[in-house]
């Protein structure tokens, strides 16, 4: 059965050991005394919580370097080390799998290349297949997952976990994605995103989990933005939120959009756009991947086109900033460089108020291809260590 979850913290009044779980896994109690202070309730119960915890492996404990009354004080921290995490990012030519322990770290990884215009039931196939064998090749049972996850480049449905309409996976719309791949990991709750909103994820909980909101632009074979307000993904009403890539900002232009259009951000800007006009050059490119090949051998002719495509990225982007006034502004995927970068801050800053960027971080992701696995593993975490589910099960 598939799910969504978005992340944050809003629980008021926590009682249960799940309750307690959230405020140690988003460090906001760090040592008992911590516990005790934010909820109020007596030594024993809170003892008793923790203990059930501690028995159930949830959380671990260790020394801190404080010391109280001649007492060294204990801390206490989610147990990442106790399952791990399936992942799977899927891009248009490619997926990246991976294990991941509980606090995002790569275990292990692998790459299968893919078509998604080859539709959804062949290209699930080969991933389920490459999932196999790198779960075998390093030892590691279904049973010691407590869940997967894998991003599409497109909508998803934040009900039913299914593609909703996405312009860019022809035969994928509202295609039981983790129900095919449930059959090959039996037990095991599959969850499902979009790539820029698992990516967007990644990055928030990695390094900018105290921004109040945050805007990831991957800008790949196709270009989508995820979109993190108050630690919570949002997506919109049916998975659409930042997909940007179909704004059409040349509706003249002879560029077909994939969605059928002209003039789309993605036909005239996207990596896919750049490949073209670099093969027009007489390089050899196809997809966005390609392309950042190119921008990482210091390719003159792809850092200009690059650049290029970011000012009409920027053109759009200014609207998305002036919408949400975000804190943070990430640029991510295949193409993500400092010529893309500098493209996007020439026509943002110029477009825009300039109160709406004033407090404004514009940079690179720091991730780079880990993003998306790294929210795919949030994600997860968030949903199968909420404290209603922890609750649930320690009851």
């Amino acid at each position: 059965m598939s799910t969504h979850c978005a992340i944050g913290y809003h629980r008021a009044v926590p009682t249960g050991p799940g309750d307690i779980l959230e405020l140690i896994r988003h460090g906001r109690a760090t040592t008992r005394g911590d516990v005790l202070e934010i909820t109020g309730l007596s030594r024993m119960t809170v003892a008793q919580r923790l203990d059930a915890l501690l028995a159930a492996g949830m959380v671990v404990e260790g020394d801190t370097r404080q010391a109280t009354g001649g007492r060294r004080r204990r801390s206490l921290a989610f147990n990442t080390q106790q399952s791990h995490v399936l992942a799977a990012a899927v891009d248009t030519t490619h997926a990246r799998i991976a294990v991941m322990d509980l606090g995002g770290a790569v275990v292990a990884d692998t790459g299968v290349a893919v078509a998604v215009e080859d539709g959804p039931s062949l290209v699930l196939d080969d991933i389920a297949g490459a999932m196999a064998k790198l779960l075998a090749d390093h030892g590691i049972t279904p049973a010691e997952l407590c869940g997967a996850g894998l991003s599409l480049p497109g909508p998803v449905d934040p009900e039913s976990g299914r593609p909703s309409q996405p312009p860019i996976l022809p035969g994928w719309d509202a295609y039981p994605v983790a129900e095919h791949l449930q059959a090959g990991l039996p037990g095991v709750p599959v969850l499902t995103a979009n790539v820029a909103d698992a990516a967007a994820l990644g990055e928030y909980a990695f390094g900018h989990a105290g921004s109040r909101s945050l805007c990831l632009v991957k800008v790949a074979t196709g270009i989508g933005t995820g979109i993190v307000i108050d630690g919570h993904s949002y997506t919109g009403a049916d998975g659409g939120a930042g997909d940007i890539g179909h704004v059409r900002i040349s509706p003249r232009s002879e560029a077909l959009c994939q969605c059928g259009m002209h003039g789309c951000l993605a036909a005239v800007a996207s990596g896919r756009a750049v490949a073209r006009e670099l093969t027009e050059l007489g390089y050899s490119a196809a997809s966005g991947r390609e392309v950042g090949e190119l921008l990482r051998a210091g390719n003159a002719d792809a850092a200009r086109l690059t650049q290029q495509a970011g000012r009409r990225i920027g053109e759009v982007m200014a609207t998305v900033v002036c919408l949400l006034n975000p804190e943070v502004v990430l640029i991510g995927g295949a193409l993500a460089s400092a010529p893309l970068l500098a493209g996007i801050r020439e026509t943002l800053y110029r477009v825009a108020l300039p109160r709406a960027t004033r407090h404004m971080a514009l940079q690179l992701g720091s991730l780079g291809e880990d993003a998306a696995v790294v929210g795919l593993t949030r994600l997860v975490v968030d949903h199968e260590f909420s404290a209603e589910a922890v609750n649930a099960k320690l009851r």
